[in-house]
């Protein structure tokens, strides 16, 4: 798998129940599934969150075989996480090795397990809403969703626009990057050997892609500045937020799940 299956800040233009929600919905729905996620140990609370992620994977019409992908850069996080709970995690020994006098623990595979679980299952929520939501609407709705936090003297429209700009721009360097990694190739590269040799290896990829960047946020910033942005005026929207009947249904299977979960907790 390669960085550019990361489906983080891409958008997929599909015409789905998904993509007509309000983007506000989708940025709570998800901060709170997360949120109740990784608020409880039972595997009950982790089937739930699992199911609300596939229905609305399945409501959103996106290819299941994008959403797989968008996790492969991701197996070096969960092997990680696994393997380290797996050793660490004191229990019942399963496997024991003596040359690195070391033993996977049974709890500590089933926690290791639960974490990676988790960890997909957010990484899906997060993908979902930026696979479903163009950078406006995410603009839009973030500076909606903190506006009251506009009387303490937050600025909420630099912060969304900020927030907003570099989802936006990780796709863009992850397919600068796997640009520059195939002109490297084709110039006779080689980024194998041991880990050492890789990182210095990485070198020529590095600094032209800090450069790139440098360029694209400065063409970015002189863009910005020609069409009068932040000159002061209150800035409308072209298309108005507002909620709708698919919205409440949305919000409604949110909050039935969340309500489930805090309840199985207190008993």
């Amino acid at each position: 798998m390669a960085v550019r299956d990361i489906a983080l800040g891409r958008f997929v233009l599909v015409d789905s129940p998904v993509h007509d929600l309000d983007p506000r919905t989708k940025i709570i729905s998800t901060i709170a599934l997360t949120i109740a996620l990784f608020s409880s140990d039972s595997a009950l609370v982790l089937a739930i969150c699992g199911a609300v992620t596939l229905l609305a994977a399945a409501r959103s019409h996106i290819p299941a075989r994008l959403l797989l992908r968008s996790l492969g850069p991701f197996l070096w996080l969960f092997s990680f996480t696994f393997l380290l709970h797996a050793v660490l995690t004191p229990g019942q020994a399963l496997w024991y090795l003596p040359a690195f006098d070391i033993s996977f623990t049974r709890e500590g595979i089933a926690y290791g397990l639960l974490l990676c679980s988790r960890l997909v299952i957010a990484i899906s929520l997060a993908s979902l809403m930026t696979l479903t939501t163009t950078p406006m609407e995410l603009t839009n709705a973030l500076e909606r969703l903190l506006r009251p936090l506009r009387r303490c003297g937050f600025p909420a429209h630099e912060f969304a626009m900020m927030v907003t700009i570099s989802i936006r721009f990780i796709p863009v360097l992850l397919d600068e990057a796997e640009r520059l990694h195939k002109a490297q190739l084709s110039r006779g590269a080689d980024f194998g050997g041991s880990l050492l040799q890789r990182a210095r290896q990485m070198v020529p990829l590095i600094v032209p892609l800090f450069v790139s960047a440098f360029d694209r946020a400065d063409r970015l910033a002189l863009a910005m500045e020609s069409r009068a942005y932040g000159c002061g005026i209150a800035r409308t929207s072209f298309r108005e937020l507002c909620f709708r009947r698919r919205d409440l249904v949305a919000a409604a299977t949110t909050g039935i799940s969340v309500i489930a979960i805090i309840m199985f907790d207190a008993l």
